[in-house]
């Protein structure tokens, strides 16, 4: 059956980063030298050319440079990249641009010259506001180089901002990460991503484990520091995400991260750049194309060679997990006519799965939507597990 079109993103993925932090599983590569930055963003719009058979007449919704650091890249590659993926692709008038930040002094320097460039939203990595878990972590900034960040996006004026925070740190008390959270409060950022350190199999933390705080100190951090951000008026919308809504209910504004909402709703999105992953929606033949770009930029950047490194069909039995996964992690109600239309299955199809969460008090059921519980976001791996 054909399926609708759902709106459509970009995310560029830039590789380097200037230390590899020991949490880390995301494709970064330590850079020794002079960054081949206008090599790389030659290839990057290559990339997006050969790409442009996935837009199907639709625009660009929402960009994000990902990594690695993409901070790291020079303000003449920022520009000479944007300027050449709007002369490729047409970008929504409203189009959000994000780009991911080292709080670190010579990147902040670069801020307005991000915006200059088209930037309206960076999303600054702070991760700890406290000098001995920021050793810990492998980061090279210090805490005042991070505030200093959030200071400098405040006054830029951007569309909005966000620090990223991580809790459940090597040794952290409750203390600490409400100390944490409240500094981070205190700069006001439109948007904060507040999250647990999870060790991840193929890093440095995940072949010599840190200490980390017991189970009952984490459930503490997480229920006190929500209850903390509610407090100041942030609300959580997602599972690791909160936006600033004004206290006048007749003024909220919405802060949430557009280009992630697309991802949550099992939206489209187009990938360039090494190791960069992609969701295409083939409209005609009712089919989902997920790509994968070359991993290593010294193979990305060989002429010789194609960017991308393999593409599969999610399998008709795969559609319903693969839309749940992203769905379910969002705390607004999930449209049955979206499931419907995105995936290509219907409710019958997933009867069974519907029914068992309801028994379990992990979703409700009503006539147009479902909705996760507050038991279903404590258990997620469970109720997703319903599915597999």
């Amino acid at each position: 059956m054909k399926l609708s079109l759902p709106p459509l993103s970009l995310y560029i993925h830039i590789p380097w980063c200037v230390q590899k932090c020991p949490y880390c599983d995301f494709n970064s590569h330590t850079h020794k030298s002079e960054l081949p930055e206008m090599a790389y963003v030659a290839c990057l719009l290559d990339d997006l050319k050969r790409d442009t058979q996935y837009l199907q007449g639709r625009e660009i919704e929402s960009i994000f440079f990902g990594g690695g650091t993409p901070s790291i890249l020079s303000v003449e590659a920022i520009s000479k990249l944007m300027i050449g993926v709007r002369n490729t692709v047409k970008l929504a008038e409203n189009c959000e641009i994000t780009l991911e930040a080292n709080p670190g002094t010579v990147e902040a320097a670069k801020f307005a010259g991000f915006k200059q460039a088209g930037i309206n939203r960076i999303s600054i990595g702070v991760q700890s506001l406290q000098s001995s878990k920021l050793e810990k972590l492998g980061r090279i900034h210090n805490p005042d180089e991070a505030l200093n960040a959030a200071d400098l996006a405040t006054n830029l004026d951007l569309n909005s901002f966000n620090l990223d925070l991580m809790h459940g740190l090597p040794d952290q008390s409750l203390e600490d990460a409400l100390a944490d959270l409240t500094t981070a409060i205190d700069k006001k950022p439109p948007h904060i991503s507040w999250y647990q350190l999870t060790i991840e199999p193929n890093t440095l933390f995940g072949s010599k484990p840190p200490v980390l705080p017991e189970d009952e100190t984490l459930w503490a951090i997480q229920e006190q520091g929500q209850a903390l951000l509610a407090k100041h008026g942030y609300e959580q919308y997602e599972i690791s995400a909160y936006r600033q809504v004004n206290q006048d209910a007749s003024k909220t504004f919405d802060h949430r991260c557009r280009h992630n909402l697309n991802y949550w709703r099992y939206g489209d999105y187009i990938g360039i750049g090494c190791g960069a992953h992609g969701k295409i929606t083939l409209a005609e033949s009712g089919e989902i194309l997920r790509t994968e770009k070359v991993k290593h930029p010294t193979g990305y950047l060989d002429l010789t060679k194609d960017y991308l490194f393999k593409q599969h069909l999610v399998p008709i039995e795969e559609r319903s997990f693969d839309y749940f996964i992203n769905r379910c992690r969002l705390f607004e109600p999930i449209p049955k006519a979206e499931f419907i239309s995105r995936t290509g299955l219907t409710e019958q199809d997933i009867e069974p799965f519907i029914n068992q969460a309801v028994s379990k008090g992990l979703m409700e059921n009503t006539e147009k939507n479902w909705q996760v519980t507050s038991q279903g976001y404590r258990y997620l791996n469970e109720l997703l597990s319903m599915l597999l």
